[in-house]
């Protein structure tokens, strides 16, 4: 739902948390669990507020176990049933192959994320990046 790009693009939480009550106005009757959801977990949704609006796209974006579910589900939706699991497996792997192709781009503004989150999370990052 485009609406809700206002929120988690916002500069700030408190433009966030106004962007959100203008999202409730207008969906809040159709989509109630939803908002509801978001405002009991505002707390932990909106904690990447606290970095530079220069690394919150990659933070909020990068998430490689989704990015593959996404994909098995657009082999999968139009398919009723497999004769057997594997030919389950073989769908997956053959339309899985061209698409991880895309996931070898470089994410914009990585070294500047990686900079960021490595003054924010002081040495935890030592032992697999050299900054």
């Amino acid at each position: 739902m485009a609406d809700f790009k206002p929120v988690y693009r916002a500069d700030t939480k408190a433009a966030a948390e106004l962007a959100l009550d203008e999202l409730e106005t207008k969906w809040g009757e159709k989509y109630p669990i939803v908002l509801e959801s978001w405002r009991s977990k505002w707390e932990l949704l909106s904690a990447y507020f606290r970095y530079p609006k220069a690394i919150r796209k990659p933070i909020y974006t990068t998430n490689a176990v989704e990015a593959v579910h996404r994909q098995f589900r657009k082999l999968t939706k139009t398919k009723g049933a497999f004769p057997n699991e594997n030919s389950l497996l073989k769908l997956l792997y053959i339309g899985i192959n061209p698409v991880s192709n895309k996931w070898t781009m470089p994410i914009s503004n990585w070294a500047l994320t990686i900079a960021q989150l490595s003054i924010y999370f002081k040495g935890r990052l030592d032992g697999i990046i050299k900054i």
